[in-house]
């Protein structure tokens, strides 16, 4: 699986780690940057890993800010981008299982290397369950944003 793996300064100091996690699964990494903890604005690094969702360049992407919160607001504006912030693990599979998550958000300055590299792990090894329940529900989220496209 290609995983695009973006961030903003404040999500820097994790985003080794979010590597190593990626590609110790055996997927290759997309890194669409930030290479310091130099200031950035986190929508256009949120935009940049999206981009790549939405032209099927990658399977899935994990973003990073300082909490996760501005990085998740950001992608959910872009369509066919389906980000949750998880700072656990069940949370990071449930979310693809269920609710069918493509970008996995992670807070650099609310969680550790080690918590993150097993939230990745979670994130990247779950399937989307695609049951009537989980598909009909998906489907829902998907005409709201359509909508949301017409207005």
């Amino acid at each position: 699986m290609r995983v695009a793996i973006a961030c903003d300064h404040g999500g820097f100091p994790l985003k080794a780690s979010v590597i190593e996690a990626v590609r110790s699964l055996g997927h290759e990494v997309v890194d669409f940057g930030v290479d310091s903890e130099e200031r950035v604005d986190y929508p256009d690094f949120a935009e940049k890993a999206g981009r790549a969702l939405q032209r099927g360049e990658v399977e899935r992407a994990i973003l990073i800010c300082a909490s996760g919160i501005g990085v998740n607001i950001a992608a959910n504006k872009m369509r066919g981008v389906y980000a949750g912030v998880c700072h656990d693990t069940y949370s990071a599979h449930q979310g693809v299982e269920h609710d069918n998550m493509n970008a996995l958000c992670l807070g650099g300055r609310i969680i550790g290397p080690e918590l993150a590299k097993e939230i990745v792990r979670a994130f990247l090894n779950a399937k989307f369950l695609g049951e009537d329940r989980y598909q009909r529900r998906f489907e829902k989220v998907q005409a709201l944003e359509k909508e949301a496209q017409r207005s």
